[in-house]
Parts: structure tokens; sequence; C-alpha cells
């Protein structure tokens, strides 16, 4: 492109008598401003900002503002690494219906208004990072319901509004690392209401000092192993260690990625430590948890274990996937705790089904178990297997009139090619049993070596193209015997071996 007015290049072209000159043919001026978006109809390229299509790049043009006017027609925006510190509700005058990706990055941005998504309602990719942000405000991004990828990493944000992140119901990542965040709301996605489809969300490098280990189980299985808490002050104890230790086990990348990055501080150690070097360590001396899953059905009544190996258990108690703790004997509701420490849960519904936790508290060590509970989505003895007998029922009558369809019409052929040795053929005679009262045709016994053949086929003469000469009948070999001069059935007899219908006598 020009580098002074790239989009341009059309105009200059047809004022100097170029492509779209005076001179040139009318289908190709036409097709040229047909497929120039950055025509008069579309609006001009603005100064010092590289358009393709329907891509603006202004990155790198030293900006202070948002160039005017945009393009109706953008979809892509980017404005990166410019002077851009403030983002007003009017930096897009006109709605921008095509616009699914802002790009606004490295601009000292340190203001958003709330309502400076109005006019971009279809967005899903947004860019915000490496600015000053410093919080983010109450319903900041609720315009933004297609969104699904938010970039806030790199900003100095230590205050999150519980309703930021309203009416995204779309989002599928959230990038929040190296700030200054000293408690995030993980209670906003427990129940999987705000945030139903948040496959990761990262908090690294900020300035959390304690988790909710209770809260983070209760999130789902597709968050919860995507969490990425790496660079963070933890203050150290067991069921953070049992937390990391587990991703570990199953090796997320979370864990696996970033394992030397993963601290936590002890109040008699000089230094962050590793998290996994806990294990056995004074004074905390911190085991790992074992797990187990069960499966269940709705409507069953099951009881979770806690066959804890510590000797001397002061104190133990449940946790729900809901973040709910179970500590008396009998407990409300459909979950109660036994006396032998196992919880026992009635009347199985799907919200059900998660991770349980049983945490046990021994005079030198703790120990957390965890078991994973599946509930199908069928009763044991209901109407699921009464579907399963109806149809395996059905399969095996449809299979039996197959195959008494193939007995019926779907004869085998009868080859004669099959046999090792020569064997004499029957003697003929005029009993019950003969070909010519027999259904089944009767076949000559076949040469070794030669190919199986038909009976039209050994009655083919040469020339014949394999149909059956009509009136013809088979040379036999010479025989010998009273019965030597018995002759073949002539083929349009009505007892011939072809007939239709046998007549016996």
């Amino acid at each position: 492109p020009c580098p002074q007015r790239p989009c341009d290049a059309v105009g200059q072209s047809a004022a100097m008598g170029g492509l779209g000159g005076p001179g040139a043919p009318l289908p190709l001026l036409l097709a040229l401003v047909l497929l120039a978006p950055w025509g008069s109809a579309g609006g001009s390229c603005p100064p010092r900002c590289v358009c393709a299509s329907n891509i603006l790049s202004c990155s790198q043009a030293v900006l202070s503002a948002v160039p005017a006017p945009l393009p109706r027609f953008t979809a892509v925006l980017d404005l990166s690494h410019n002077n851009v510190s403030r983002l007003r509700a009017d930096w897009a005058p006109g709605r921008l219906a095509h616009l699914h990706a802002l790009l606004l990055s490295h601009n000292g941005l340190s203001f958003v208004s709330t309502e400076a998504f109005t006019h971009v309602p279809h967005l899903r990719h947004l860019d915000l990072s490496s600015n000053r942000l410093r919080a983010l405000e109450e319903n900041l991004f609720s315009d933004l319901a297609e969104l699904e990828v938010l970039l806030l990493y790199n900003n100095e944000i230590s205050a999150v509004d519980r309703t930021a992140f309203d009416n995204l119901s779309r989002l599928r990542k959230l990038y929040l690392g190296q700030n200054r965040i000293a408690r995030f709301p993980l209670e906003l996605l427990r129940d999987g209401s705000r945030l139903p489809q948040l496959a990761l969300l990262d908090l690294s490098a900020n300035r959390l000092r304690s988790l909710p280990v209770g809260e983070l189980q209760a999130l789902p299985a597709w968050l919860r192993d995507r969490l990425y808490l790496h660079g963070n002050p933890l203050a150290c104890d067991c069921p953070l260690f049992q937390l990391v230790a587990r991703g570990r086990r199953r090796r997320l990348s979370a864990v696996m990625d970033f394992q030397e990055e993963l601290r936590c501080l002890l109040p008699t150690a000089p230094a962050p430590i590793g998290i996994l070097a806990l294990a056995g360590r004074q004074p905390l001396n911190c085991s790992e948890a074992r797990e187990a899953v069960l499966e269940a059905h709705l409507g069953d009544t099951v009881t979770l274990s806690c066959d804890t190996r510590l000797r001397g258990v002061r104190s133990r108690h449940w946790v729900t996937p809901g973040g709910e703790r179970v500590l008396e004997e009998g407990g409300n509701g459909s979950a109660a705790l036994l006396a032998n420490g196992s919880l026992q849960l009635r009347a199985l519904r799907p919200e059900d089904a998660g991770t349980y936790a049983c945490w046990v508290a021994g005079p030198l060590l703790n120990e957390t178990l965890y078991v994973e509970l599946l509930v199908h989505n069928f009763t044991l003895h209901g109407p699921h297997d009464t579907l399963n007998t109806a149809y395996t029922t059905l399969v095996g009558c449809i299979l039996s009139v197959v195959l008494v369809l193939i007995y019926l019409y779907l004869t085998p052929c009868r080859c004669c090619c099959c046999r090792g040795t020569d064997k004499p053929p029957a003697p003929r005679d005029d009993s019950i049993n003969s070909s010519v009262l027999s259904t089944t045709p009767n076949h000559a016994a076949g040469v070794p070596g030669e190919p199986c053949r038909s009976r039209s086929a050994s009655t083919t003469g040469p020339g014949q193209n394999g149909r059956f000469k009509v009136g013809g009948t088979p040379q036999l070999p010479p025989r010998h015997g009273p019965r030597a001069q018995r002759k073949v059935s002539d083929p349009d007899s009505v007892s011939s071996v072809f007939s239709d219908t046998p007549i016996v006598v």
C-alpha cells in the first residue's frame, strides 16, 4: 500500500488514466467499484492506518484517540501500541455490527467507560492487556454477550466488582494474571450461572495470600483443571499442598508447566518454598490426598467412606461439591454424617454428582480423602431396563425373520468342483428319489481341476454367448447296463428338472 493514503490507490489510478481511468472498459470499472470495500460507500481508510479488506490496523501509529470515522464494515480493529489513555462511550459514534476483534494492548489505558462497548455487541475477542487499569467497574462488560476471550493481564487491577462479568454467557477464557488482585470472587463461578462456559481462568502473579480450597473443589471440573495460580504469595497449608499434588498426579498443565513458580510462605521459613515440598515437612507434615470414584443412579442411597489411615483422629468433616460442610452426625436433608465418619446420601439427584472431600485432623498429620461421585441420569430398575428388554426382543424378532427369508429364497450355489476324488455317478432308476420327480436338480460330478459349471453352462453350445439352447439335449457319456438306453428328459417336458411345478405320478 501507499505510505500516505493507501486506501486512495484506486482513486489515484483513475485520475491518472490507469485501470480505472476514462479509457478502462466499463465491466472492469464496475468490478473495481464493487470489490473495493474502502470506496466512498464504506468510508475511507483513516490516516496512518493500514487497511486490508475488513481489517483496520493502526498499531504503532502514535495515536492519542481512536481514529474517526471508522468504516462500518470493520471486523478487526488493531489499536495496540499507541497512546489511547481513555476509552469513552463515544469512541465509536456509529454501530459497528461487524466488529468481532478489538485490540487495545500497550496504550497506557487507565479509564474505560461502562458504555464503551454499547456499539460493538458482536465483539468476541477483546484485548486490554498491558495497560494501567486499576479496577473492573460494575457491569463493565455486560454489553458483550458474545465475548469469548478477554485479556486483562499486566494491568494494575486490584478491585473486581461482582457484576463486572455479568451477561458473559459465552466467555471461555479470562486472563487476569500479573495484576494486584488480593481476592477474586470465586463464588461467581461456583454455580455456573454467571460464566457457564468459562474453561480457563488465569490468576497468576497476583497478591492472593490464601485460597478457599472448598470453593475451588466446587468449581466445574473443566475450569478447576485449568486454573492458573502460580506466582502468588500464598500461605502454606495442607489443603493447598493437596490441591497442587492432585494436579501433579493428573498431570495438569497449570501444575506441570509452573512447578517452580508454585511456592508458598511458612512462618518459620525466611523465603518461599515449593508447595510440593511440603510433603512430610515440619511443622505441617502434609500427606497427599487419596481419591476414589463411585458410580450410582438416580434415587439410590450411597455411603461415601472416609477410610483414613490416621490414628487418634480428633475431628473430621465432609465438604460437598457445592461447598457446604457436613459437620454433625445426622445432618440435614439428603446428606448425613454417620458415626464411623462416612457420609450417607439418600435419594440421589443429578446435582449430587461431583467431588466430595473428607477432611481428617489427627494428632500429628492431617489427611484429605476425595470421592468422585458419578450419578447416572436414569434409575437402575426403572423404564431404562424395560426399554432395553423391549429393544432386545424387537431386534431378535427382526433377525429371526431375516434368517427365515434367507433360508427360503436364497439357495446356495451347488458347486460340483469341491470333490477331491472322482466318484461314480449314482445309478438312475425310477424310484421316488429320481431326479425327474425331485424339486432339486441333480448335477453331474465335477472333473478335478476344472472350474465349477452350472447346469445352463453345461448345455450351452459354442457361439451361444452362454444362453441356454432351448430344445437341445445334452450329450451324456455312454453307459452300460440294462438302463443304458434310457433317454434324458426333454427340457420342454412338464416333468423336466427345470420345471417350476414338478408333477408326481
